[in-house]
């Protein structure tokens, strides 16, 4: 089973979700892409559950903050992960979009507020095992700085593009990696 984790504000019908789903389904693998509250503990303890009740053959794939939770989880159950250009101290990127904050899905809106940006920091992690983790890091990320993610994992496997953006244009290009990466192909 492979989990895929949006990122802060969006959904699991977002681009990179859906591109995603279409991809593993040609490949017969069982994919979901939840969509999670933006409240921090109740996205863990929703993904926790799914990861739980799927047992250990689950695979994560994460983008932006959910590639902080994925991280997490990775850590948590000695998963495989693949981190798009994850945020990686969202307790303190996401400090700047305290008050309202735009849900991406139907334009709607959502009071963010600094106990959400506690519950994020009780989300750390320190060790990792790195082999396990791929990044793919655009170095064009408006949003996030790509070198946060290099510094802390500096032993994954990872490739980081020139240009592009914090959505990271292209992705179908790593859809086949990605999966050899999950599935040791």
């Amino acid at each position: 089973m492979i989990i895929y984790i949006h990122g802060f504000g969006s959904h699991g019908l977002g681009s990179k979700a859906s591109a995603f789903r279409a991809y593993f389904k040609t490949k017969g693998e069982a994919f979901i892409a939840p969509s999670l509250s933006y409240v921090p503990d109740l996205a863990i303890q929703t993904l926790e559950e799914l990861i739980e009740s799927y047992g250990s053959d689950v695979k994560l794939i994460g983008s932006s903050l959910g590639g902080f939770y994925t991280l997490y989880l990775a850590q948590k159950y000695g998963l495989k992960a693949v981190l798009i250009n994850p945020s990686i101290y969202p307790y303190i990127s996401l400090k700047k979009v305290l008050g309202e904050a735009p849900s991406f899905y139907d334009e709607s809106h959502f009071a963010w507020m600094e106990s959400h940006l506690e519950m994020l920091k009780k989300y750390k992690t320190d060790t990792v095992v790195q082999e396990d983790v791929m990044l793919l890091l655009q170095k064009g990320d408006e949003t996030l700085d790509y070198k946060e993610a290099l510094a802390k994992l500096p032993n994954a496997k990872y490739i980081v593009e020139e240009g592009g953006s914090h959505s990271f244009d292209g992705i179908e290009r790593y859809f086949v990696g990605v999966e050899e990466f999950l599935m040791h192909i």
